[in-house]
């Protein structure tokens, strides 16, 4: 576990490190396709993914601080920073002044009743996403509108489902890394376990302190219980899916939006499964049968099979109808009709499927 890294005087943030870094290579490698296709400005391409990382980043903060269990806590920051859980000094010493909560890097405000340090008062901590704290599908809900918004009014130089299989390939790769960072910061850990690939995150980890709110260790503990690699396991998960759906776009497209609908439906089930091998505070519905994103995921599967027979159908439809002057289906600019072959690339005025 690494949570920070250090370049000289300089700290990065695990998480938000590898989140930069496979925001920047879903971005470049969907940009670099731009180029060999007919309907997406490369230009105006980067300035939608910049639409939506901000939008995204905002979906997916909104979601993680009403459903995965941390609105009280956000709330008493504000209002009483002290009803927080806090932190014990070193050697569960208690605290007897702030300063030596301070001075330990534990926070800024010491309860003398309880010996524990806390952070001082944040009204705005809600909306710190550097701290941590994002829930993808709530970012996916937001960006969906934002980037049917965006591209409605740019519709000449981003044809929709264009962009959309190109978000199909380049959200997993991001995805990817970003639960690399979620490793390295040790959070979204597993269940415990006794099976051979069972790890043990160190002493103050989220793991460590779930451990300790379940009475499973005690505080002298150095490390938690080994646990399920959920991270790994989702992050597996993302790389398995983005090699399908890249595969799909380069070699067995053959209909604008099947590569998005394809993702969809597989990092629905994928999320489903993993879920259940989580123990980190996330949200749970249904008296513990179902965690947030499994909720969000039933919708978003019965979505994306809907999405599939929809622009097979309409692309098939396409096809059938014959161009003007005898020209098959596809002539013209590209930004309608059918491909021209079951096989047609995006070279060629593939497309079957108008904006939304």
């Amino acid at each position: 576990m690494f949570p920070t890294f250090y370049l000289g005087p300089l700290e990065f943030p695990a998480y938000f490190t590898f989140l930069t870094i496979g925001y920047l290579a879903a971005v470049l490698l969907a940009w670099k396709h731009t180029f060999k296709m007919e309907g997406v400005d490369p230009n105006k391409l980067l300035d939608l993914s910049i639409v939506l990382l901000l939008a995204g980043l905002l979906g997916a903060r909104l979601l993680h601080v009403f459903a995965d269990g941390y609105l009280d806590d956000y709330i008493n920051l504000c209002l009483d920073p002290l009803k927080v859980k806090g932190k014990h000094l070193a050697g569960m010493v208690p605290c007897t002044s702030d300063q030596q909560c301070i001075d330990a890097d534990k926070g800024e405000l010491c309860n003398l009743a309880a010996g524990t340090c806390h952070q001082g008062r944040d009204c705005l901590r809600a909306l710190k996403v550097w701290y941590g704290g994002l829930a993808f599908y709530g970012g996916l809900l937001v960006c969906v509108p934002v980037g049917i918004w965006y591209m409605r009014r740019h519709r000449a130089r981003l044809h929709f489902w264009k962009v959309a299989d190109l978000a199909g390939f380049g959200i997993p790769l991001g995805l990817f890394f970003g639960r690399l960072g979620c490793w390295f910061a040790g959070c979204c850990f597993g269940a415990t376990t006794d099976s051979a690939c069972g790890v043990s995150f160190p002493k103050g980890s989220p793991a460590w302190e779930r451990h300790i709110d379940e009475h499973l260790i005690t505080r002298a503990a150095d490390a938690s219980l080994p646990v399920l690699p959920a991270q790994l396991m989702q992050a597996g998960v993302n790389l398995a899916i983005f090699v399908a759906c890249y595969l799909l776009f380069r070699k067995r497209r053959r209909f604008d939006g099947a590569v998005f609908a394809t993702f969809l439906g597989l990092k629905a089930v994928g999320r489903f499964v993993v879920e259940y091998y989580r123990d980190d505070y996330r949200g749970i519905w249904l008296d513990g049968a179902l965690s947030t994103s499994q909720l969000i995921g039933i919708p978003i599967l019965a979505a994306a099979l809907v999405l599939l027979v929809v622009l097979w159908r309409r692309s098939h439809k396409a096809v059938s109808v014959p161009g003007p002057s005898g020209s098959g289906p596809g002539s013209g600019s590209g930004s309608a009709g059918g491909p021209s072959s079951p096989g047609a690339t995006n070279s060629t005025s593939a497309g079957g499927a108008t904006s939304p």
